[in-house]
Parts: C-alpha cells; sequence; structure tokens
C-alpha cells in the first residue's frame, strides 16, 4: 500500500483486529458482538480506501477541475459491492475494469459482498451470521483488492 490514508486506516483497524485476537476464545458472545463492530469498521475501510486512491489518482493526472469532478463523483460511492467498484474502475479504464473483474471473480468478490450484505443487515438490526474468522478473512481479502486497485492506479 502507496496511499497514506489508507496506510493510516488499515493500522488503525489492525490494531483493532490485534486487540480482539487476545479475548479469550471461549467467549463466542463477545467476539460475536466484536465482529458486528468490525464488520461496519472494514466496509468503511474498503469505501474510503477506493475513494482515497482513485482521488489521489485524479490529482496525480488530472487538472485541478477535472479532479474536482472526480472526487465530487466519489462521494457518491456507498456500500461498495464489488458491481460498483468495478462500474467506478470502468470509469478510469475498461481495461482496468475487466481486468480487475477477472481478478476478483470468486472468493474476493464474494467477500466484498459479504462485507457490504452484512455491513446492511447490522446497521438495519437485523441477523447478519458474521463471526469473527470470518470477517477477519473478509478483511484480508478486502485488502487484496484494494491493493489491486493501488497497483492500476500506481504500476
Amino acid at each position: 500500500m502507496k496511499n497514506n490514508e489508507v496506510i493510516r486506516a488499515k493500522q488503525k483497524l489492525d490494531k483493532v483486529f490485534a486487540k480482539i485476537d487476545q479475548l479469550p476464545k471461549e467467549d463466542i458472545e463477545l467476539q460475536a458482538h466484536w465482529a458486528k463492530y468490525l464488520c461496519i469498521l472494514v466496509s468503511g475501510f474498503l469505501e474510503n480506501s477506493v475513494r482515497a486512491i482513485y482521488s489521489e489518482y485524479a490529482k496525480k493526472v488530472s487538472n485541478t477541475q477535472v479532479t474536482n469532478f472526480v472526487e465530487s463523483k466519489l462521494k457518491d460511492l456507498q456500500n461498495p459491492k464489488m458491481e460498483k467498484i468495478l462500474q467506478l474502475t470502468g470509469s478510469f479504464s475498461r481495461e482496468w475494469q475487466s481486468n480487475l473483474e477477472k481478478a476478483t471473480e470468486g472468493e474476493l468478490k464474494d467477500a466484498i459482498n459479504s462485507i457490504v450484505a452484512n455491513r446492511n443487515n447490522i446497521a438495519h438490526g437485523e441477523d447478519s451470521g458474521i463471526t469473527y474468522t470470518r470477517i477477519k478473512d473478509y478483511y484480508e481479502k478486502a485488502i487484496k483488492v484494494i491493493n489491486m486497485i493501488e497497483n492500476q492506479c500506481n504500476p
């Protein structure tokens, strides 16, 4: 990761995961509550990271007016399931979109979609079924997707 905003956010999340790793493994209920909290944080991390990377890219390759336009469009990115991310990526480059779609098909796509779906369930007071082990796995997969996006913008 190269984007400072993404790096800082990841470090904060990594610290929370590290603290939860120290909780007693037998306390399933406590882990379930933390899993819900982490799901919301991971969803926000994904959303903010995608925004930060594309915003930085726009600043690097375009003039102020274009950057302002891109940033105004990025504000609309909420609850980014993989399809939304792919559409946004395609706005920058159809080739990037195609490559990202191929690279994320399967487990990575499913993880991103599950993060957002569980986040929405939690936010609306519905059962999510998210576990600590699962959200930790989804987080690791989200980092892979974020790295792929960043690598497309910074070859």
